[in-house]
């Protein structure tokens, strides 16, 4: 690695490698810092996230394809939706849907 490249990480994320959260959730952990940390799931159809999430800092993400359902809203592929500290939601979809996401952490 050269010197300009210090403090940079790339990944391709279909080349992570995938764990499965329940049944039909798909996650990968991409590059975290002491700040933030990065992520991606697959949600096939008719799936729920398991369980309400609650945000101890912010979260944002990025709906790639497919659609969410977020607290009453159906967003499509170029949704960004964030989440202030201390906010909550439980995502699920009908189609099927990619999302990328970053958590960051409370300080």
């Amino acid at each position: 690695m050269s010197q300009a490249d210090e403090g940079v990480r790339v990944v391709q994320v279909d080349d992570v490698d995938a764990v499965e959260v329940v049944p039909g959730i798909l996650g990968r952990r991409l590059p975290a810092s002491d700040w933030a940390r990065g992520w991606l799931y697959d949600f096939a159809p008719d799936t729920e996230w398991p369980e309400v999430d609650v945000h101890d800092g912010e979260e944002r993400y990025y709906v790639i394809s497919g659609e969410f359902i977020d607290r009453g809203r159906r967003l499509g592929p170029g949704s960004y939706v964030v989440f202030a500290p201390g906010s909550t939601h439980r995502p699920r979809t009908e189609t099927g849907a990619r999302m990328l996401g970053i958590s960051i952490l409370p300080r």
